[in-house]
């Protein structure tokens, strides 16, 4: 018996139902980008290694999907780096910078930009966590001020209570302040790297966990102790003047400052009543391209994150343009997919058209098309027979409305 076909391991199948639900999902997302005047863009899927690889993207530049140049002769081949060129971008920033980069001389500046599409990350497969996804971004590229961190966030607020989300929390802090942090604390400018990592875990560990963690590893006791001693207090800590009132001296307080700015100016949406917006001296980001402020968005029951973004001003320059401050909000598309249904009234209705063998296809086609002009979705379903459980059928495959070719009357709910 042959082997039934199956996607490649850690890739998928999508089905119709959830296919129109993604589909619902990313044209709700479009449409409220587009009210704060974001442009789509599409980037390939393929980018130069010399910028999926350029140090800007963390631990994920480990999970490239590489692909082997064309037209290599065995002479050619030196060591391992030398089969690949290019590879499947893992993620939407680095080839958004690529891309302004190349494009920037026919862009407005301040440029706003949203990309919605799949990337690729050669991960071990697991349920939920697949190694083709897509991710959803909103960037503003040549806005140096704390507007670009302001809209960002009122975007991504809104275009979450537009998909159905009542109650989330944005998490928000600053990679400066954490620095300086560290800095105040007693860590060396060469230690802080690993410190924010072990930092990140904190609500995975606690602070304990982060205190062994860093001890084993070699760090100044003094410095661990201030540090989770902050921590700690940090806790109950929502608001900029409350961090202020936890923090030791010597942080940035510039950062701090721009934490205030963008708390007091950032307007959720009524249609979240239950939205709100915290400090988390402990959110790090893993993204080593963050240079000032940094949020993610958690929601009860949707695991530990649905969005998250921040500052890179720096990482255009690296990658070949001009210096260009940039920010930007990722949405995570692939959990909001999974578990939020399209809005009811947002629906057109599914109406199956019965028709016989014995009937004029011509006018079958005529009827299902005035039907279609109202507005509707129509399909003609053919019915043989005595048409035994085409009711049941029709029901599971999420027809609502039901109509028999040729009869002028109203199409009528299933379950009448």
């Amino acid at each position: 018996m042959a082997q039934r076909p199956s996607p490649v391991r850690g890739m998928r199948d999508v089905l119709p139902d959830a296919a129109e639900r993604r589909q619902w999902l990313e044209a709700t997302i479009h449409h409220e980008f587009a009210r704060f005047g974001y442009r789509p863009i599409e980037t390939p899927a393929l980018e130069d290694l010399r910028f999926l690889e350029s140090g800007q993207g963390g631990d994920n530049e480990k999970l490239i999907f590489k692909t082997l140049r064309r037209g290599l002769s065995l002479e050619q081949i030196s060591d391992v780096a030398s089969l690949a060129d290019a590879g499947l971008r893992f993620d939407l920033t680095v080839p958004l910078a690529r891309f302004y980069a190349t494009n920037a001389p026919n862009l407005p500046s301040p440029f706003r930009a949203v990309q919605i599409g799949p990337v690729w990350r050669a991960e071990r497969p697991q349920r939920g966590r697949y190694r083709q996804f897509t991710q959803c971004d909103i960037d503003i590229l040549g806005e140096a001020s704390l507007l670009a961190e302001i809209e960002l966030l009122s975007a991504g607020s809104r275009a979450l209570a537009a998909v159905g989300l009542e109650e989330f929390t944005i998490r928000l802090n600053h990679r400066r302040l954490l620095s300086s942090l560290l800095g105040a604390c007693g860590f060396p400018d060469n230690a802080h790297g690993h410190a924010l990592i072990v930092v990140d875990k904190l609500d995975k560990i606690d602070v304990k966990g982060v205190e062994r963690e860093l001890a084993d590893a070699g760090h100044p006791h003094t410095a661990i102790t201030q540090l989770s001693q902050v921590l700690a207090r940090s806790e109950s800590a929502g608001t900029p003047d409350q961090l202020a009132e936890v923090l030791p001296a010597g942080v940035d307080e510039e950062s701090l400052e721009e934490l205030r700015t963008i708390a007091s100016a950032v307007a959720l949406p009524e249609a979240a009543p239950k939205a709100r917006l915290v400090m988390d001296l402990s959110l790090v980001r893993g993204m080593g391209y963050y240079t000032g402020p940094i949020f993610e968005v958690a929601a009860p029951g949707l695991g530990s994150s649905i969005a998250g973004g921040g500052r890179y001003d720096e990482m255009i320059g690296r990658i070949g343009g001009q210096p260009t401050p940039a920010c930007g909000f990722s949405i995570g598309f692939e959990r909001l997919a999974e578990v939020l249904a399209p809005a009811s009234g947002q629906r057109e209705h599914r109406v199956a058209l019965l028709w016989r063998s014995d009937q004029d296809l011509a006018r079958v086609a005529e009827h299902a098309d005035r039907l279609r002009d109202r507005g509707d979705v129509v399909e003609t379903v053919h019915v043989g027979g005595k048409g035994k459980g085409v009711y049941k059928r029709l029901a599971a495959s999420g027809f609502d409305l039901v109509v028999q070719a040729l009869d002028e009357s109203e199409p009528r709910p299933l379950s009448t």
